[in-house]
């Protein structure tokens, strides 16, 4: 099972001239796209999970409440070499755009498919707003989507090539995969399922996708222990957010999302990429890669609640498969310009929904251009949504409310700041005041939300408070304190609704210790 097959190809691409004639776009377009992702990151601000992302690679183990560690990891080694700057941060996120498009470009090479369509898959997958927004902040996300497009990589070259030789590192991929987005379990069953409802069955009867499963599961295991270690609190985490954050979609919104999600002019190409592997001769060999969308997009439908973006990883294996399809059928029949047509409007069509999709425009600007497309913002959240989609929201108000803070410490004496601790409501305020408040001097932020509950209170006693929450927590705080005092409040005209308006509460005299009530702030969500 090591010879490469090329019944399944399109056409010998050697037929077109030497490797830099021929693979040009794999050099070129990524660079590209790294400069676009890059050059267009800095906008507006932190986004909140990069502040928070922050803290927890100051704060390194083997998981997290919301994710396991690899993300994290990589932030700490970006962190103590390049610093915390924006563009320092986004230059891995732009890697992992780029590298998604090489990736992409190579599915197509390994299928023949040339370079109309080797241009046409990667300028679909670059144009695509949800991989335009991703790739332009620091997440998880962006490098599941390298995981994935990846490990199709490399199923393309065991399916259609029947290369053995390439499951112990598809274990590899899916296990780091893992520790970095426990979502890659919807990819493995995904493949599971299709290999068992496929001729490619009898691979089951070999030793590679049993080493692959086992490798993965061994990289995986350390955050499994650790889960084990902290009572599964991921679980505890997945419960909250599923019944009281995300908000529930039907399948018709589910589906249409992933239509504007990509952006609607590429549906032909990853809708043909889809069909060819299911029902085509020439696509049979890949026919597991079709099964695994099909058994993910059922997975994310049955729960009801989930994210549009979940099925996202997905899509590059799709747009590559579309794209050889259709160069091999318009090449058949002599219609050379079809995928040359084809990549001219993908091409034009991206570029006017791509500032939608990037923070490049002032805000009014941006306001403006998505009301004249007609995009409004949503949230899969159960929120109000602000007059910018979250995305985007989530990156104002920072700096302003750390000042405020910042204020409120620096009106104390020096001997009640060393009994002081600084106590945000979410992680995003915590992480905030992090990062900004260093230069100020104020003490690491305490909070209930997430990895912050693990961390725990200060070690020292606390006589004083300074609380960042809502107006409707008063009556509680003054419950706790023999004195709360509102020092002032945020209003930030483009942040989520929910945080437009944070009060700033002063509060002494503790009737309970924070190690006593700590237990009651846990907040996983």
């Amino acid at each position: 099972m090591q010879m490469k097959s090329t019944s399944g190809g399109i056409s010998d691409p050697r037929s077109e001239g030497g490797w830099l004639r021929r693979d040009w776009l794999l050099l070129v377009l990524p660079l590209v796209a790294f400069a676009l992702y890059l050059g267009c990151s800095n906008g507006y601000g932190y986004f909140r999970d990069e502040l928070y992302y922050l803290a927890c690679s100051r704060h390194m183990a083997w998981g997290y409440v919301d994710q396991p560690p690899l993300s994290i990891a990589i932030l700490y080694l970006v962190r103590v070499t390049l610093g915390v700057s924006r563009l320092a941060i986004h230059v891995v996120p732009a890697l992992a755009g780029a590298t998604t498009l090489l990736l992409t470009g190579l599915i197509v090479r390994y299928l023949n498919g040339g370079r109309y369509a080797q241009s046409l898959a990667m300028a679909s997958v670059l144009v695509a707003p949800l991989f335009l927004a991703i790739n332009t902040f620091y997440s998880m996300n962006s490098l599941d989507i390298v995981w994935w497009t990846l490990a199709a990589y490399l199923l393309v070259r065991i399916l259609e090539g029947q290369e053995a030789r390439w499951w112990p590192l598809l274990g590899v991929v899916l296990g780091l995969g893992l520790m970095n987005k426990i979502s890659v379990l919807w990819l493995g069953l995904g493949l599971a399922v299709g290999l068992l409802a496929t001729r490619q069955r009898r691979w089951l009867a070999t030793k590679g996708p049993w080493i692959a499963a086992c490798t993965a599961m061994v990289i995986f295991l350390p955050y499994v222990l650790w889960q084990v270690r902290w009572d599964w609190p991921t679980l505890e985490f997945m419960h909250n957010a599923t019944t009281y954050k995300m908000a529930s979609i039907s399948p018709f919104a589910f589906l249409s999302e992933q239509v504007l999600d990509l952006q609607p002019l590429t549906l032909p190409i990853w809708l043909t990429g889809l069909v060819w592997s299911l029902v085509s001769r020439r696509g049979r060999r890949l026919r597991p890669l079709g099964i695994a969308w099909l058994t993910v997009l059922a997975i994310l439908l049955l729960n009801g609640k989930s994210r549009a973006s979940y099925l996202g990883p997905a899509y590059p294996m799709l747009l590559a498969m579309g794209a050889v399809a259709i160069a091999h059928w318009c090449r058949r029949r002599g219609w050379r310009w079809v995928p040359a047509a084809a990549l001219t409007i993908v091409v034009v069509g991206g570029a006017v929904t791509a500032p939608a999709a990037l923070p490049v425009l002032p805000v009014k600007e941006h306001i403006e251009y998505t009301e004249m497309l007609g995009l409004t913002p949503h949230s899969a959240e159960q929120t109000k949504v602000a007059a910018l989609p979250q995305i985007f929201a989530d990156r104002f108000g920072w700096p302003s409310l750390v000042r405020k803070v910042a204020a409120v410490y620096e009106s104390l004496s020096a001997s009640e700041r060393k009994s002081t601790a600084i106590f945000a409501e979410n992680y995003g305020e915590a992480g905030a005041i992090d990062l900004c408040g260093q230069a100020r001097g104020l003490p690491a932020a305490i909070s209930g939300h997430n990895n912050y509950w693990l961390w725990g209170p200060p070690k020292k006693p606390i006589s004083t408070l300074i609380v960042v929450s809502d107006a409707s927590d008063l009556p509680k705080l003054r419950k706790l304190f023999d004195q709360v005092v509102v020092e002032g409040s945020r209003s930030c005209k483009y942040c989520m609704p929910y945080e437009a308006a944070s009060v700033i509460y002063l509060c002494r005299g503790p009737r309970r210790s924070l190690t006593e009530l700590w237990p009651q702030v846990k907040h996983f969500i």
